[in-house]
């Protein structure tokens, strides 16, 4: 039995800082989808909401939220939560009811109007919450935690300031050319260097902003593509969502300390590379089979950790692979050809979903500037608090 389902439409909200609701998002990224997809929201069989727990009582229902916005019609509803990984999840509910034969039509949604600056904890006193305590205890915001893994790849594999920089000069330029970017100016190594320190080594231009937006797919079955003429659809074939293996080595977020190696010995993959390792072996490809590939580039030094997990390179080579002109649009393997989270910023629910939005549209050969030729296989991966992560492989 084929675990694959049909992407037969997909729809984005730009993101910026917009000023209106969620809901609002969620609903013309909803609509843009079925609108690709030639059907109408009557035809949509279950919806899969990603949550979003910064906007109230709404939010934590998305699935809900989002068919009543749409009109209610009698769709199976579902909403899913899992920090940063919270749209690959909703992804992966959709194809399970598909796989499952629960239903054949399948929206899933994912929509965020964020706050300004960084993202914190909820409010309340929560000393049970490691992510509350991180912000108590440490006063550690998410750059401090970037900072720390940008010193780490400093220390261990000799990368530098301009390496990072040049990760935010690449992303720029693919942002550019993407109409739904929040970010569409390219930008100099020199302009990152001279923008402010937010967490040394990082500065400014290193790090990616909160911003509203929202992303929406249609899934099928291959079936139900094929009876609406659509012979070759793209693909899902993975959805990875593995948790971290005991002991964990490496501080993380929300961790303010890391497990004891002194009697076990550390797990042979490291966290995100154990993710990616799933997807791959349910896909049944490897790094040399891909086209290209979206990542979290929390930071610009994080977009170099993800080369090395998806096995782009060796170990401590992510900044070599960069220099090469491997990663840029026309190079070897393009990383984040959508501009990434450096031309987005971070809509948290939404972003894996938009991840797969830009594979989708890649191997659908309609990404206009940004175009890959040829793209066959796409990756993506993305972290989140709690052991949250995802990774998600789409063919055509």
């Amino acid at each position: 039995m084929t675990r694959e389902v049909a992407v037969l439409g997909a729809g984005l909200h730009p993101w910026g800082k917009w000023g209106r609701s969620f809901v609002e998002y969620g609903t013309v990224a909803a609509r843009a989808a079925l609108a690709d997809a030639g059907l109408d929201w009557t035809d949509v069989e279950s919806v899969v909401g990603a949550n979003t727990v910064r906007c109230g009582y709404p939010g934590h229902v998305a699935g809900a939220t989002f068919t009543q916005a749409l009109g209610r019609q009698g769709a199976r509803v579902t909403s899913v939560y899992a920090a940063c990984a919270s749209g690959a999840q909703a992804v992966d509910t959709a194809r399970a009811q598909i796989l499952a034969g629960l239903a054949e039509v399948v929206l899933v949604v994912g929509a965020d109007a964020a706050p300004k600056g960084f993202f914190a904890p909820a409010g309340g006193e929560r000393p049970d919450d490691p992510d509350w305590l991180r912000f108590r205890v440490l006063g550690a915001t998410n750059p401090a935690y970037f900072a720390l893994a940008a010193r780490r790849r400093m220390h261990l594999h000799g990368d530098t300031v301009e390496d990072f920089a040049q990760v935010k000069v690449k992303n720029a330029a693919a942002g550019a050319a993407n109409p739904h970017a929040r970010y569409r100016t390219a930008v100099s190594a020199g302009q990152v260097a001279a923008s402010p320190v937010v967490a040394d080594p990082l500065r400014l231009l290193d790090i990616c902003a909160t911003s509203d937006g929202a992303a929406a797919l249609v899934l099928t079955s291959t079936a139900f593509a094929r009876r609406q003429g659509v012979r070759d659809p793209v693909r899902i074939r993975a959805v990875s969502t593995v948790t971290p293996q005991y002991p964990r080595t490496v501080p993380d977020l929300p961790d303010i300390a890391t497990d004891s190696a002194a009697a076990v010995e550390p797990p042979a993959l490291g966290f995100r590379a154990s993710v990616v390792r799933a997807a791959y072996e349910e896909a049944a490809l490897g790094p040399e089979d891909l086209s290209l590939a979206e990542v979290y580039d929390l930071s610009t030094a994080l977009e170099l950790d993800w080369y090395e997990d998806l096995g782009l390179c060796p170990a401590g080579e992510g900044a070599k692979l960069l220099r090469e002109g491997a990663t840029t649009l026309g190079g070897r393997i393009p990383v984040n050809p959508s501009g990434g989270l450096a031309s987005f910023g971070e809509a948290v629910p939404a972003q894996a979903i938009a991840q797969v939005y830009e594979l989708v549209q890649q191997l659908r050969g309609r990404a206009g500037d940004r175009r890959i030729p040829g793209a066959r296989a796409g990756i993506t991966a993305n972290q989140g608090l709690f052991g949250h992560a995802s990774s998600v492989v789409v063919v055509r």
